[in-house]
């Protein structure tokens, strides 16, 4: 039906029309074509992801201006991306859903510039921005434009780090440029089997070096949850992926001059039965392993424990939970993965996660249970010096709440590393099983008495003898106490009680670095 445009009634009119196309802007068989595939739509993820009718979309009538290879004949609205702003439980964020079913979701120039739009609204704003890719890369007809697109948005992404979250959903390919963009940002979530990302792709690696591998193996979510360490959350479907989002943006502050979401206290002090068990959790056998994870859900609010990184360099666990209603980030030493120990990957991950939570203000509690770093040549050989300093360097730089809890094993420089007074930990604790020391007892009898040993007419009872001299003259918490570097030895049922006190006490702290343009960490 024709509409009059020389009236208000037929003006309004013609614009429902737009709108309705630019909203439908993906053919039919397009979609069906992505529902087949068990993907929604650019769409359906909004509504998926933020409070209902709270979105507010920004540039749906932007359009290419590209006139090479019949372009000019196929100019949807939108340009394959919907921006704009919502509430997630009714906080502000800025987001972008790119449209596979528009081109591909292919970047092209106006693609880009929509993109770097709503990053620098969300910017000046000090709202979280998250960005919801499924896209086959830049966009081959626009050439340039479509490259210097990707620059624009990898500098956006790199200046509003530390000012406001950054979240990458890969709910699609992500290959080439595109890749580039989720690693400039916080965090990324991935889905089994339908996410792929890869700077190269199967064809082009075949061709260059021979090499034969499928996308999944390549690129798939299972690999960079527990191979790469590029995604933080392997999820099943797409909505179990948006719900992590969700709980994610929960525990998180606006930007950097904001706190996080405050829930009030829900548990008392009082000695419950998650409390009094971690009297037995540590085994009487000191190379026993346990479970971190219990002490974890034992300490904070519901037992409630939102855990990043979960299959990435598993003998380091890091995460957000609550404590007396307040956010905080945890990083704890895993003794049923590796004994615990650190190495280059779990270093990264833990440094990674601790920059992050004091760029954001968010206060760290620190489990420790390390009885070094993993040894061998594969470790040394690929840069576990420098790699290692990274945490170093993060919980030396960290200028938030730190509170240290060691319940076992602290050996070396891991001791050092994982939060310790040396670094800036403001109030330290340890159980009475901690053996602090420079190493465990088996390997300090070698070294310190191997000529006893040689000579001795019983080796196995005068070991047995040495290795218990050795731990209660040195490897217990109380040389350490008597030091300062432990504040204070604590009975293990205790321990909730202690920490919440602490984090209390360190809620009004000012800590001020040196004035300097940023660090040199050790990259």
């Amino acid at each position: 039906m024709s509409r009059d445009l020389h009236t208000t009634a037929g003006k309004i009119e013609d614009l429902r029309a737009r709108v309705e196309e630019a909203v439908h802007a993906g053919s039919a068989r397009a979609v069906e074509k992505q529902h087949a595939k068990g993907k929604h739509t650019a769409r359906e993820r909004i509504e998926m992801l933020v409070d209902q009718d709270s979105f507010t979309e920004i540039d749906e009538f932007a359009r290419h201006r590209s006139t090479q290879f019949g372009m000019e004949h196929n100019r949807p609205y939108g340009d394959g991306v919907v921006i704009g702003t919502a509430t997630v439980d009714g906080r502000p964020i800025a987001l972008y859903s790119q449209d596979f079913t528009i081109m591909g979701g292919s970047l092209g120039e106006v693609h880009a510039e929509k993109i770097v739009k709503i990053a620098a609204f969300a910017l000046k704003s000090g709202i979280p921005l998250v960005g919801i890719n499924d896209s086959g890369g830049a966009r081959i007809q626009e050439g340039v434009a479509s490259l210097s697109g990707y620059g624009k948005i990898f500098r956006l992404n790199t200046r509003s780090s530390g000012v406001i979250p950054q979240i990458s959903l890969i709910l699609g390919p992500c290959a080439g440029g595109s890749a580039y963009s989720p690693a400039l940002t916080d965090f990324t979530v991935m889905v089994n089997e339908t996410s792929h990302m890869f700077i190269t792709g199967p064809d082009v690696i075949k061709t260059v070096t021979g090499e034969e591998v499928d996308m999944e193996e390549l690129g798939g979510a299972r690999t960079h949850n527990t191979r790469t360490g590029n995604s933080h959350y392997l999820a099943e479907n797409e909505a179990d992926a948006i719900d992590y989002v969700k709980a994610l943006l929960s525990y998180l502050p606006s930007n950097n001059m904001d706190s996080a979401p405050h829930l009030p206290p829900t548990e008392s002090l009082d000695t419950k039965p998650s409390d009094t068990a971690l009297d037995t959790l540590i085994p009487d056998n000191t190379n026993q392993p346990y479970d971190m994870k219990v002490l974890i859900q034992a300490l904070v609010d519901e037992g409630e424990f939102l855990e990043v990184h979960a299959l990435y360099a598993p003998n380091i666990v890091v995460g957000f939970a609550r404590i007396e209603g307040e956010s905080i980030g945890i990083i704890a030493n895993q003794p049923s993965q590796l004994a615990g120990t650190l190495d280059i990957n779990s270093s990264e991950k833990a440094a990674r996660f601790l920059r992050f939570c004091d760029a954001f203000n968010i206060p760290i509690l620190t489990l420790v249970d390390v009885p070094g770093f993993l040894p061998g040549t594969e470790q040394e050989w690929d840069g576990i010096i420098r790699r290692g300093a990274k945490l170093l360097y993060a919980y030396a730089e960290a200028s938030v709440p730190l509170v240290t809890l060691i319940t076992r094993k602290a050996y070396g420089g891991a001791f050092i590393v994982m939060g310790s007074k040396y670094l800036g930990s403001d109030i330290n604790f340890a159980w009475p099983t901690a053996e602090i020391a420079v190493m465990g007892a088996q390997g300090a009898v070698n070294i310190l008495y191997r000529k006893d040993l040689a000579e001795a007419a019983d080796p196995v009872s005068k070991r047995t003898e040495l290795v218990n001299d050795y731990n209660e003259s040195l490897a217990n918490p109380y040389l350490a106490a008597e030091r300062g570097t432990i504040d204070t030895v604590i009975e293990p049922n205790q321990s909730r009680a202690y920490i919440t006190k602490a984090f209390r006490t360190l809620r009004t702290k000012r800590d001020t670095l040196p004035a300097r343009k940023h660090g040199n960490i050790p990259l």
